[in-house]
This record gives structure tokens, C-alpha cells and sequence, in this order.
């Protein structure tokens, strides 16, 4: 899989996309994470990517012309790539989300700044707008590490394991159940008994009946009214 970020903040991504288990999917080869400068398709000295917005209003707005030719030069090469900006307007991402993009071949994300991102982009480029929650951030680079990260981790044989990404939260709509490691005792607080029986069908019945009561406590709205 690969992704083509395109930012005029290419620096603040570069030290997070290049650590831990995406630093091994890319030297594995399973995925590809470019990380393109916009400023690269603009024409003028001084590399200009925003204006003033027409009508007036506070801010800058993001030029469409570096846009339009990077995506377009990235797509001469792959026109099946899915072009995605990151904005507050778009849908809330989430493991469906996340799953949904691990299935493209080529996603390209537009990163905003400033008061937006010329709507002309919007109408003529995108296929998806997302939007990593309710909020406003300085950028949308900070928006494409989130989805990335949680992107890449569905990739097969980036988590290693094949059940890694099984058992997660959300993974099925629940929160995940509670983990413990060695030691059984710590600090007299021990591993719950039923963890060190070995039967695994008892195993897998308390675990799922505490990822139910975990959502129930703290994320009531991830249950259907049957389940709650």
C-alpha cells in the first residue's frame, strides 16, 4: 500500500512516520509512505501555496493550482489512487474508516492549513473527506500521521501477527478487554485467576464479557440497545 501526503509541513511528519512499526512495514516493503512537499508544484519565487480569501474574511486559503498538479502528477502513474482530505467537514474516522482505506492500493492526502483549502479542490479532486474528530487543528499533517498510523496497522503482515488487529478495540465494536503480563503479583494486585487456567474457552468468555461491560461503563454509545 502507499500513501502520498501532501503538506506544506513535510518535517513535522517525517520523525513520526519513519519510527517503530511503521519504520519496519516500509523497510518490509508492505507499505510506502511519501511525504510531498506542496510547495514543490508552485511557480513563483517565493513558493506561494495561499491567498486571501475572495469575499474578504479573516486568514488565507490554499491556492488550487499547486493541488490540482500534484494530485495529477501523482495520478499519471496510478490513476486509481484515492484522494483523501483531511478537514474538520469531512467523515469522523474511525476503524471502519481505517479498515476501508487499508483496502487501496494508493491514497493521496491533502493536508489544509490556514482558514481552508479552495473549494475547487473539493468539486474537482477528492473522493473522500475526513475529519480525525470535532475539533480544529493548526494543520491537517497532524490529522494524516493519525490516519496513517492507524491505516498502515491493518495492512496485512504489517502487526506481524495475524490476530493482532483481531482483538483490538472497535476491531468489532466493543472495547477491548483489560491485558495483563508477568509478573502475576505486582505491588498485591494479581492477574485475575481465570488468565492463568490455560482453558481457553473459559479464557475467551471472560474476556469477551469484560469487553462488554468496559463499553457498557465507558462507551455506552457503542452499544446497541439489545446490548446494553
Amino acid at each position: 500500500m502507499k500513501f502520498d501526503i501532501l503538506t506544506i509541513l513535510p518535517e513535522m511528519l517525517r520523525g513520526p512516520l519513519d519510527e517503530s512499526i511503521l519504520k519496519r512495514a516500509q523497510e518490509k516493503q508492505l507499505v510506502e509512505i511519501c511525504v510531498r512537499n506542496l510547495r514543490d508544484w508552485t511557480h513563483d519565487k517565493h513558493r506561494t501555496t495561499d491567498d486571501r480569501p475572495f469575499g474578504g474574511g479573516p486568514g488565507m486559503v490554499m491556492k488550487p493550482e499547486p493541488i490540482f498538479e500534484a494530485v495529477e502528477e501523482l495520478k499519471r502513474s496510478s490513476p486509481g489512487a484515492w484522494v483523501v482530505m483531511l478537514t474538520p467537514q469531512g467523515r469522523r474516522f474511525d476503524q471502519q474508516a481505517a479498515r476501508g482505506l487499508a483496502t487501496r492500493e494508493h491514497v493521496i492526502m491533502i493536508c489544509g492549513h490556514y482558514e481552508g483549502v479552495d473549494e475547487r479542490v473539493r468539486e474537482a479532486l477528492v473522493d473522500e473527506e475526513i475529519s480525525i474528530g470535532d475539533y480544529v487543528l493548526t494543520n491537517g499533517a497532524l490529522a494524516a500521521m493519525v490516519v496513517v498510523d492507524a491505516t498502515a496497522r491493518l495492512v496485512p503482515g504489517v502487526l506481524g501477527h495475524a490476530d493482532s488487529a483481531k482483538d483490538e478495540s472497535f476491531s468489532d465494536g466493543w472495547l477491548e478487554y483489560p491485558q495483563y503480563t508477568r509478573p502475576a503479583e505486582y505491588r498485591s494486585m494479581a492477574v485475575p485467576e481465570v488468565l492463568l487456567s490455560g482453558d481457553h474457552a473459559v479464557i475467551a468468555a471472560w474476556r469477551q464479557e469484560q469487553s462488554r461491560q468496559r463499553t457498557r461503563r465507558q462507551r455506552p454509545d457503542l452499544m446497541k440497545d439489545d446490548e446494553k
